[in-house]
């Protein structure tokens, strides 16, 4: 059953959102809107403190418990995650997954750690892919500042024998753009692993989403920009994919 996620970027109190990872605006509280996506029929919601790897802390916790108090669907909450000291705050704190980018690509035994530790399925493997060339991407960190020098789809494949349970895939060319998905990254992740992928970025149209899952084999798909400034409703989604024979939540 594929899942419709909401992806909500974070900057110190405020839910944000940029283009490619740059030009970020205040759209509002986070909270606020968690609770609409919820009220809206939501499947999953993604927390992602776009920030705290750089300043190397978790900030959530506050924000978390606030959100659960009225939100009850998995929640997934990713940015400064360096220990497993620190993904058992974020999970007593109300989180259902830990979502890891920046510290599993300089310590990738921590994807390992967290995996037995609390289980696979609570262990995201956060991927930010950068085209390089046709069929070639790298992937980069600290939200997208950084070169890795990893080729995203031998990373993929890594981090799954590792442990992770899912990977949330995001294509740093398509963030924000609205223009579509980079379909050809994310069928070729799906295609090596045997772990969920979810698609992200650059989601503007429910047809969007429907090839994302036909055409890429995406198991889930997480949308932002188009879902913060009402360009497309959940209801909407679901709809359209139902009609394309999706099996959607």
């Amino acid at each position: 059953m594929i899942r419709i996620i909401a992806r909500l970027d974070i900057k110190g109190p405020n839910l944000i959102k940029g283009i490619r990872f740059e030009g970020v605006r205040v759209i509002g509280n986070p909270q606020e809107y968690a609770q609409k996506y919820y009220e809206q029929g939501i499947d999953e919601i993604i927390y992602i403190d776009t920030v705290a790897s750089l300043y190397n802390r978790i900030s959530l916790q506050d924000l978390l418990k606030k959100t659960v108090e009225n939100v009850f669907i998995p929640i997934t909450v990713g940015g400064g995650i360096r220990s497993i000291d620190d993904a058992t705050i974020l999970l007593r704190a109300g989180a259902d997954k830990i979502a890891i980018n920046t510290a599993a690509i300089k310590k990738p035994e921590l994807i390992s750690q967290i995996s037995r530790k609390f289980g696979s399925q609570c262990m995201v493997s956060s991927i930010q892919a950068c085209r390089q060339e046709s069929n070639s991407w790298e992937a980069y960190y600290d939200n997208g500042r950084e070169h890795s020098g990893l080729d995203v789809i031998e990373w993929a494949k890594q981090v799954t024998k590792l442990g992770a349970g899912e990977i949330l895939l995001t294509s740093v060319d398509r963030d924000g753009t609205c223009k579509g998905f980079d379909l050809e990254l994310i069928k070729s992740v799906s295609e090596e692993v045997s772990i969920p992928v979810i698609s992200c970025g650059g989601m503007g149209t429910a047809e969007d989403f429907i090839d994302a899952v036909k055409l890429g084999k995406a198991d889930a798909v997480a949308a932002g920009h188009t879902l913060h400034y009402n360009k497309l409703s959940i209801q909407e989604i679901r709809k359209k994919s139902i009609g394309m024979g999706i099996d959607v939540r």
